[in-house]
């Protein structure tokens, strides 16, 4: 255990790195947005972080590292060109603005206080599952089990189901007479946000590989799922986007009744 912790330090250590270097980079563009790409491929990073120190040649390894690089890659990809095609998020201009307001903060400490040393230590749970994984990996160097190809299969079909959502909604935006509609067809048909349930699809997935290591490792690491899901269903993710969502389109309401708010779900009739 004491080598795991060592191995999670220097993690940490690491991404507090980084993070302290993209919130110079956030004070110098007034623009802390792409903090959301960096949430993705940050935990690319910590994974490779892990391998690097823990060693690359488990199974369970080489196949929590692929899905994780996956993930993240395509993740961020996606926010950065979406960052850089819109420009700044303006909730995040909202919640600087209205920290600044009631604290008389400056602009670049309450962008470090109020969103980058936010955001490292709940990456760094969020990615415990791979860090732990891989970790747990190189002293159990097994073939891979059944569970551990479920969770792989999982975290793919997350993965697709996000790419696929993503896609749909880029489509959409992009033709000038939805503006002001509501998307309700794809996969937006069967649940109001798709790219939030790939989200969580996928790290349940990366969490059963872990399992397949053993009980010690997955429990070690079931904060991290956990902590995603109630994120994305509970408090940064669906709760905060729909509030804002009932204020701009006058049809939202409709489409919550009848919509899943989160697992895919046909949908209801008559609402």
């Amino acid at each position: 255990m004491s080598d795991a912790l060592s191995l999670l330090g220097v993690n940490f250590a690491g991404l507090l790195g980084v993070i302290l270097l993209l919130w110079g980079v956030a004070t110098l563009i007034r623009d802390v947005s792409f903090i959301d790409a960096f949430w993705a491929f940050g935990m690319v990073l910590l994974a490779w972080g892990t391998a690097w120190q823990a060693g690359f040649e488990a199974p369970h390894a080489k196949l929590l590292l692929g899905l994780t690089t996956l993930w993240g890659l395509r993740l961020a990809i996606h926010l950065i060109i979406r960052w850089a095609r819109d420009g700044e998020d303006p909730r995040y201009r909202k919640m600087l603005a209205n920290r600044i307001e009631k604290r008389k903060w400056s602009w670049a400490k309450t962008a470090l206080l109020t969103v980058f040393l936010t955001q490292a230590p709940l990456l760094f749970l969020t990615c415990l599952p791979a860090q732990i994984g891989i970790w747990a990996s190189a002293s159990a160097p097994q073939g891979i089990g059944f569970v551990g190809w479920l969770g792989a299969a999982a975290a793919l079909a997350g993965v697709a189901f996000e790419s696929i959502g993503d896609a749909q909604l880029d489509a959409f935006r992009k033709d000038p007479a939805n503006r002001g509609r509501v998307l309700d067809t794809g996969l937006w048909r069967y649940t109001r946000h798709p790219n939030y349930f790939g989200d969580a699809l996928t790290w349940w997935g990366i969490w059963l590989v872990v399992l397949d290591l053993g009980w010690g490792p997955a429990l070690a690491s079931l904060i991290g799922p956990v902590f995603l899901t109630f994120t994305l269903t509970r408090w940064s993710g669906k709760a905060l986007l729909e509030k804002g969502l009932h204020k701009t389109r006058p049809a939202y309401a409709d489409y919550v009744k009848r919509t899943s708010g989160f697992i895919p779900w046909p949908p209801k009739t008559g609402a």
